[in-house]
């Protein structure tokens, strides 16, 4: 790398990258106390490297030896705009990359040039790494600081494990707080999003305490608000914390802030409720302090007009006068805000402060919730879906975190279906798994009732926060519906296994409406359809995890049924990952739970169910029926299934659960070898064969990737899949023992998968893409529909047999009639909708959620 990088800024993000006197020691170009690697028995080979820049009259080099090195962290910081920066950049995240060379750990700067490395999930932690081409970037406003740069790279296979007990070359790098190489920044930004407080500036340790209220004047809200113009000085205010916000990082290259965070907590007096902001460096000493519910002292703030278009939450209780003319401003300087917790004991009733009121709801009572109705709730996790993301703007690089997942309360058979985007708890977001008690609050409705299938599910909010653990103590715990919720925990019983819990996976949410009119009025994108000449680049530019919906025209020319794994090899494999040695999934719960609450000093979780983190006891059916259930699309009525005579899971009785991705077990083989004869596997039109080979593109994305099935949850491997289903960390963390393979755990799925092939209108490019299905029974509203189409309708399977059939038709058997129904599509112009998401290292899956016909395009 050379000059035209620009020239690092001078801050505090440099410290410890000097070496004190460059000709003590010719070694220590880029270094600060540089430690000696003789005594050790082999030579570093980053120390080699650097001796050679040294030598150097261009700054760069060409390793003479390209060794392996492994990679052990990846962090993202804002890089401001140079002095010499007449236009202002868009913002520019930057990576600093550490590497081990099993001597010495390094932190290098990761040339921009590379950046798509990581946006694509390539060069990741974990790894092994050849570096060949390295520079040294110096701040010419240090003395002799230099910066060990990586210019080019080929990035290799994950390794099995790496040590990191090898000390830092320079130790510099090694002080706390960690900060970037490059730039004024103090800390390092989340890896995946901006909204997670991320590294060791964010402190958890503010504590209440007791305060001598004798000599403290005291100001109300609502006096407050009529005096604050004419005011200097501003009393104290006494107030209870209603709501918190996620954080809002708004760091720019042209700005030059430290730490530009900002958040606001709505708090209340007995006269009214206030936004209050929280700005900049008080952000990382304060936030993962706050919490809902505790009573504040606040001196030496600011007061302000409010602004206009922010919509303020509602007050919990609607007696409150919700303040909207003015908000109060703290900040570590301008003046110093003064912020004191006071103990709930301490707290006077003639105070008069707020209790907090929630607003659970329960499933059942869901179906009449208007749209954009707030709400909190309660539940076991059934279904956690992936980390993925979604671009806050086109040509940014922003992204939302969000994962969909699946909470049931026992009043309903259908459960929650929650859109969860982070909240600023990453110790949260990215630790859930099944069967854990959570508790999410100022959710928000959404619906459709207009659109088929109707629409409703819950999303969360900027004020949205989430809790499983820790339940006890907590202010919800005393409303009526969290009691009738642990009530319900308590009446169930124990099982020797969780078998109705899913994690991960394709999840085809939200389903798009039943013609394509409807879902152009639903979308919101620049272009409606999409050529099928500018896929390739569509899929191209997707970043790690982030997931698209785009529609195609085209005409469906190949389609070939791809059966799943035998059930009973899945179901082997999968025992062989619960050790004889280990408790059943209860009691591994309990114990967990028994570790934890002897670690806080708590009861045991018997004594208040609610507190404990993991679910101990399956449930029994929610309705009188005892047969085996499959679940259509999120709004199924459920139905009989016919119970596998090759599958030693189901034999016994067992109780029925509420499931997300009910797993119907293979046939029988006698009944799978008839299908062979009878069903063919593939349809190939006459069209294809005319046009295959005059083809001048054909794109192959009909790959199903092992990360793209939904699993069946192990508790006894929640660590694993728990890992295998958030983002990829930005920190190295060594794997326990000899962690499984994804393909060990069974599938969600039975059916297995299609390749589908959509040839373009002009027949000049063609894409291969996948498809799939859920097993799910008929409905009687769509009986009249092609059933490729209504198959197709949020990725669900209708069988053709006539309704009261107690016995389903077999996975070929399903599958042949698709194969049907797409031949009487020869040369029919439909409308694709593709799902599209970059997995990461290269992989890419492209689903067919839905096509139109001319029948249903209008």
């Amino acid at each position: 790398m050379s000059g035209e990088l620009g020239q690092p800024q001078a801050g505090p993000s440099h410290a410890g990258l000097d070496f004190p006197n460059p000709d003590r020691n010719r070694a220590g170009v880029p270094g600060g106390v540089i430690r000696r690697a003789g005594s050790q028995g082999r030579r570093s080979w980053i120390q080699k490297v650097l001796e050679q820049i040294t030598d150097s009259p261009l700054q760069w080099v060409t390793p003479s030896e390209v060794v392996p090195v492994a990679v052990l962290a990846v962090q993202r910081y804002l890089l401001e705009d140079e002095p010499r920066d007449t236009i202002p950049k868009p913002p520019l995240y930057c990576y600093d990359v550490t590497i081990s060379d099993g001597v010495y750990q390094e932190k290098c700067y990761l040339d921009p040039s590379l950046n798509f490395l990581v946006y694509k999930n390539i060069l990741k932690v974990g790894i092994e790494m050849k570096i060949s081409r390295v520079s040294c970037l110096y701040n010419e406003k240090r003395l002799g600081q230099g910066i060990l740069c990586i210019d080019n790279v080929h990035c290799g296979e994950a390794l099995d494990a790496i040590s990191l007990e090898t000390p830092f070359r320079n130790s510099a790098h090694e002080e706390v707080p960690e900060r970037p190489l490059r730039g004024g920044k103090s800390h390092y930004l989340a890896l995946w999003n901006n909204e997670d407080p991320y590294g060791d500036i964010w402190l958890t340790n503010k504590q209440p305490e007791e305060h001598n209220f004798n000599n403290t004047k005291i100001i109300s809200l609502s006096h407050l608000e009529m005096t604050w113009a004419n005011r200097r000085n501003f009393p104290a205010l006494l107030v209870r914390i209603l709501h918190k916000s996620k954080l809002r990082y708004y760091g720019k290259p042209d700005k030059k802030m430290i730490e530009p965070y900002q958040t606001f907590l709505e708090v209340a007096d007995s006269s009214g409720t206030v936004s209050v902001i929280m700005w900049n460096a008080l952000c990382p000493e304060w936030y993962k302090s706050l919490r809902v519910g505790l009573v504040l002292l606040l001196q030496d703030y600011s007061v302000k007009k409010s602004y206009p278009f922010r919509m303020q939450p509602l007050p919990v209780d609607p007696q409150i006068k919700l303040i909207s003319t003015m908000e109060i401003c703290l900040n570590l300087r301008d003046p110093p805000t003064n912020i004191i917790i006071i103990p709930e004991k301490q707290v006077k009733p003639e105070w008069r402060l707020p209790k907090l009121n929630h607003r659970f709801i329960t499933r059942s009572e869901l179906d009449d919730m208007p749209e954009n109705h707030i709400c909190d709730v309660i539940g076991i996790l059934v279904f956690v879906g992936r980390v993925q993301r979604s671009k806050k703007k086109e040509n940014r690089e922003d992204f939302w975190s969000y994962r969909w997942i699946h909470i049931a309360d026992g009043t309903s058979e259908q459960p929650f279906i929650v859109e969860l985007f982070s909240t600023s708890q990453p110790e949260i977001f990215e630790n859930i798994y099944p069967m854990t008690y959570f508790v999410c609050t100022q959710l928000k409705v959404v619906r459709n009732d207009a659109q088929v299938p109707k629409l409703l599910y819950l999303t969360t909010t900027n004020e949205s926060r989430v809790f499983i653990t820790g339940h006890r103590g907590q202010p919800y715990t005393n409303d009526t519906k969290v009691k009738n919720f642990i009530h319900w925990i308590k009446t169930r019983t124990d099982s020797e296994e969780v078998k109705n819990t899913v994690i991960g996976g394709y999840y085809p949410y939200p389903p798009v409406p039943e013609t394509f009119s409807k879902y152009s009025s639903s979308v919101k994108v620049e272009s409606l359809l999409t050529a099928i000449s500018e896929v390739r680049k569509e899929i191209e530019d997707l970043q790690y995890r982030e997931q698209k919906r785009i529609a195609i025209q085209g005409i469906i020319t190949v389609i070939k049924y791809i059966p799943h794994a035998s059930a009973s090899e899945n179901a082997s494999t999968s025992e062989t990952l619960r050790s004889t040695n280990q408790p059943s999934t209860s009691q591994a719960a309990r114990r967990e739970n028994q570790s934890q609450e002897r670690d806080s000093n708590k009861r045991h979780q018997d004594d208040d169910p609610v507190s404990s983190q993991c679910f101990q006891t399956t449930y029994t059916s929610l309705s009188p029926t005892k047969k085996k259930r499959i679940l259509q699309g999120p709004y199924a009525k459920l139905i009989p299934v016919p119970q596998p005579e090759t599958s030693a899971q189901t034999k016994g009785n067992k109780p029925d659960m509420p499931s997300i991705f009910q797993r119907r077990e293979s046939a029988s083989t006698s009944t799978i070898g008839k299908a062979r004869k009878t069903i063919s596997d593939r349809w190939e039109s006459q069209l294809w064969r005319e046009k295959k080979f005059g083809l001048i593109d054909h794109l192959h994305y009909s790959h199903v990737y092992p990360e793209s099935i939904p699993r069946k949850f192990i508790f006894e491997q929640r660590k694993f899949l728990t890992e295998q289903f958030n983002s990829q960390p930005a920190k190295y963390i060594p794997p326990e023992g000899r962690p499984p393979k994804l393909d060990d755990f069974k599938s969600a799925r039975s059916l297995g998968h299609f390749e589908v092939t959509i040839l373009g209108l002009n027949h000049e490019i063609a894409i291969d893409v996948a498809f799939l299905p859920m097993y799910c029974p008929e409905d009687l509203r769509t009986s009249q529909i092609d059933t490729l189409l209504t198959c197709m309708n949020y990725s669900c399977v209708y069988p053709q047999d006539g309704a009261g059939n107690d016995r389903l038709p077999g996975p070929r058997a399903l599958a042949g009639d698709i194969i049907k129904a797409a031949m009487k599509l020869d040369r029919v112009h439909i409308v694709g909708i593709l799902d599209i998401c970059n997995l990461g290292n290269n992989k890419v899956e492209v689903y067919l959620h839905r096509i139109y016909s001319p029948t249903n395009i209008s």
